[in-house]
């Protein structure tokens, strides 16, 4: 039996497997390769869509089980190119869509398609923020966006045309965002998760959906014993909490939470890798 086969690893993409300015450090890849030559099963777990995904992890981060997208509401098979499972919203985007933009005019409701980003609005910021991070992007009204309708999200202001960019936020913009959520929770708490990757980001999903959800799935698909899991941020909580083993880079914002590994920007994947992996299979 080879060193690592009975272990999956999902990790998180922003800020865990790559640096604050998006690059990926080459030790993290090394550290991947590693993993997966010594039998270890290796898995993107993002809040990424698949468009945002094509140029920054489709041929770069090397992979051996399907991708979990879109905060595990979609696993993907990369080789393939076809989704392997999905969790659609129970909302009708006809009639949800514009209503929220009209009751959050200050917000930029996006749906994260299959093929592209869709707004319903005109926005150059948000162009130039799709564009420096290789993802398509359309205007579109809810009738005309492609199935199927599995992720939404509410943006904040396109200060920056980097993810980096969105982890600021003024007082102002926290309590809107506060306020946002609290009416979405209110209206449609029983058909919804919220996930709030940063600071002027929220995702929406349907209810039930979550990282650890769809990395239990994966696992227990693959016949895996131990599940280690990697993040930095909120949205990765369950996902962290839930694992048999989980760690945060120690400049992630819940690294207070989690055993930690160097910053992200060190090479935090490569840590749990080289470091953490082989101190778990000391224990067992």
């Amino acid at each position: 039996m080879a060193l690592f086969s009975d272990i999956l690893l999902t990790v998180d993409f922003d800020r865990t497997i790559t640096a604050p300015d998006s690059t990926i450090p080459a030790r993290n890849l090394e550290a991947i390769r590693y993993f997966m030559d010594n039998g270890g099963t290796f898995t993107m777990n993002t809040g990424r869509s698949i468009p945002m995904s094509m140029k920054n992890i489709f041929g770069v981060i090397p992979t051996n089980a399907p991708l979990l997208l879109y905060n595990g509401s979609a696993a993907y098979d990369e080789k393939t190119g076809i989704m392997t499972r999905y969790a659609p919203l129970d909302l009708d985007p006809v009639e949800v869509l514009p209503f929220l933009q009209e009751r959050f005019p200050w917000l930029n409701v996006e749906v994260q398609a299959m093929d592209a980003h869709y707004l319903m609005r005109k926005n150059p910021q948000w162009e130039d923020y799709c564009d420096n991070n290789s993802c398509p992007w359309k205007y579109a009204s809810p009738d005309e966006i492609p199935g199927p309708f599995i992720k939404f999200s509410f943006y904040g202001e396109f200060r920056e045309n980097t993810v980096a960019g969105m982890y600021q936020a003024t007082r102002e913009e926290l309590r809107q965002f506060d306020e946002m959520t609290d009416f979405m929770m209110e209206h449609y708490g029983d058909k919804i998760e919220i996930f709030r990757a940063c600071a002027r980001i929220a995702d929406i999903h349907a209810k039930g959906v979550s990282k650890l959800n769809s990395a239990r799935q994966l696992q227990q698909e693959l016949g895996k014993k131990i599940l280690v899991c990697v993040g930095d941020a909120e949205n990765d909580l369950t996902m962290l909490e839930g694992a048999d083993y989980a760690f945060c880079p120690s400049d992630g914002t819940v690294a207070d939470r989690f055993p930690n590994v160097c910053p992200c920007d060190e090479g935090a994947v490569a840590d749990v890798i080289y470091n953490k992996i082989p101190e778990i299979l000391k224990q067992i």
